[in-house]
């Protein structure tokens, strides 16, 4: 090309950021603007997923193509292709707009057009029988312990006898389950959970932050009474391996425990979120109103809220059984009235 210069050409080339490079600076931007979980899960997806795929190479020359493979890599898994797909796009919009451009404006966004997968939400709704089945696994977790087996395609030279197999859950993890299922809300809500952000005298939770901004959580007795009596061994509700020092931090997880937990209770695929789940369905069975649910969970957007709306059939109910009992007094027939029947437990074939 006439005026060109090969070496200055291929200098910049060589300064050029790769992909990581950029995604890493994109990254410093992002935990400046965002909350540290939104930070964290940026990171985590592009260490995953996009360095392995694409990360040595030039951010410019990073195609639509390139995208789309990824994409089509991780079929299936929808939900967390969708993600790096934003994510992506994010990347390149940043990269190219602004007053600090990292590329140049023609670049393009090679994320940009490229369809989202369709994702379908696998929601769990504890009944009370599973809720019985959860509290006592943690129950036994706490005080005798979980027993367990060890896996049988692993050799162990010296293997633990059968009466020492046991998981016991640390009183803090105990409690969290506990709260989480009394009171909807979300795991780092509760892990974060400060013993200032508690008001005994109200019963709240006074959130200063949340996925939502700041929230009032409505304390019910029953988790009132928990952390009346939980032990106050550091800052944190949930005490965490430095309870109680100077560089004491939150817990991070629930994991281990939560895993012993749901097998022994026969729920091995039940997640720690769906806890939040089963909270909206049993006020949603209960004719609550999904306003008043919302508020509960804190939620902003009655949209949110409307997942719970095939659960709120108490008016439905009512409608159903006061059309029937009209159609069978007219009909002649002698039967109970539909609200006060009770329904006898017997075998099943």
């Amino acid at each position: 090309m006439k005026g060109s210069d090969p070496a200055k050409d291929r200098s910049e080339y060589r300064k050029a950021p790769t992909f990581e490079e950029l995604a890493r600076k994109f990254l410093e931007h992002v935990e400046a603007k965002r909350k540290p979980a939104t930070a964290l899960s940026y990171r985590q997806l592009l260490e995953k997923h996009a360095y392995p795929t694409f990360g040595k190479k030039k951010a410019v020359e990073v195609s639509a193509d390139d995208v789309e493979k990824l994409h089509l890599k991780l079929a299936d898994k929808p939900m967390a292709a969708n993600r790096v797909r934003a994510i992506i796009s994010s990347l390149y919009n940043w990269a190219t707009s602004g007053k600090k451009k990292h590329l140049p404006a023609e670049t393009g966004n090679p994320a940009e057009g490229l369809a989202k997968y369709a994702e379908h939400r696998r929601e769990k709704f504890l009944t009370t029988e599973e809720i019985s089945r959860l509290a006592a696994a943690i129950s036994e977790g706490e005080t005798t312990g979980i027993p367990w087996e060890p896996d049988p395609g692993k050799k162990v030279k010296h293997a633990k006898r059968p009466h020492n197999r046991l998981v016991k859950l640390h009183p803090s993890a105990a409690l969290a389950m506990r709260l989480l299922l009394l009171t909807g809300t979300r795991l780092r809500e509760i892990l974060h959970l400060k013993w200032d952000y508690v008001d005994f005298e109200r019963g709240l939770l006074l959130l200063p932050d949340s996925k939502t901004g700041r929230k009032t959580v409505i304390l019910n007795a029953p988790a009132l009474a928990l952390l009346s009596e939980a032990p106050r061994l550091g800052v944190y509700v949930i005490a965490g391996s430095k309870a109680g020092m100077k560089d004491e931090k939150p817990r991070a997880d629930l994991k281990k425990p939560w895993a012993a937990v749901t097998k022994r209770a026969g729920l091995e695929n039940l997640r720690i979120h769906d806890l939040r789940h089963s909270f909206a369905s049993f006020g949603a069975g209960g004719g609550m109103g999904l306003p008043v649910i919302g508020k509960l969970l804190g939620h902003t957007q009655p949209a949110t809220t409307a997942r719970y709306a095939l659960l709120d059939a108490d008016p439905l109910r009512k409608a159903s059984n006061a059309i029937g009992n009209t159609i069978a007094a007219a009909m002649g027939e002698q039967i109970p009235s539909a609200e006060v029947i009770k329904l006898k437990r017997g075998k099943t074939s």
